[in-house]
């Protein structure tokens, strides 16, 4: 299991700034299979902030739950800039948060290809009234556990700087 609990002094910054300015967040995550989510809700007072975290894992979920439409992932691979932006702009659509994040790459220790290698991780941040950001990280094979801390923490970055 990753642990998290390096992480916890930035939740809970991201936790206490987001209930000073009332927002609320929503995660759409693959790789990381909702760890952002465990990690904001690990704090106290995370109720007031977290409005859910949609967990999706398969390509099939991505389109189900997030609407990220069939032949972008068919074209473009789940593991791309818009796929990535598909999910921040789907979680955002069906939640009442007003900020989402997203997270698809590729955690390994297999599944990685010369073009897109184990370690590749795209992050969107959407917010409403604001154009989505988009993040692309290269980790290396850092073992799947570094893989997933490294975009947990980019996530939880990627929401803070977008709120700041």
């Amino acid at each position: 299991m990753t642990d998290l609990s390096t992480l916890k002094p930035l939740a809970q910054a991201l936790i206490a700034e987001c209930t000073e300015k009332g927002l609320m967040i929503a995660t759409a995550e693959s790789c990381t299979g909702g760890l952002v989510a465990g990690l904001l809700t690990e704090i106290a007072g995370s109720s007031a902030v977290v409005d859910r975290g949609f967990v999706t894992y398969s390509n099939t979920a991505k389109t189900e739950m997030l609407g990220v439409p069939e032949d972008l992932i068919a074209n473009v691979g789940a593991v791309s800039r818009e796929v990535a932006i598909a999910m921040a702009k789907g979680a955002l659509a069906r939640s009442r948060a007003d900020i989402a994040v997203s997270v698809t790459g590729i955690a390994g220790p297999g599944g990685g290809s010369e073009e897109k290698p184990v370690g590749l991780v795209h992050f969107a941040v959407a917010r409403n009234g604001e154009p989505t950001r988009h993040v692309e990280r290269r980790f290396g094979d850092l073992g799947r556990d570094g893989i997933r801390l490294a975009s947990v923490r980019q996530a939880i970055e990627g929401i803070s700087n977008f709120i700041i």
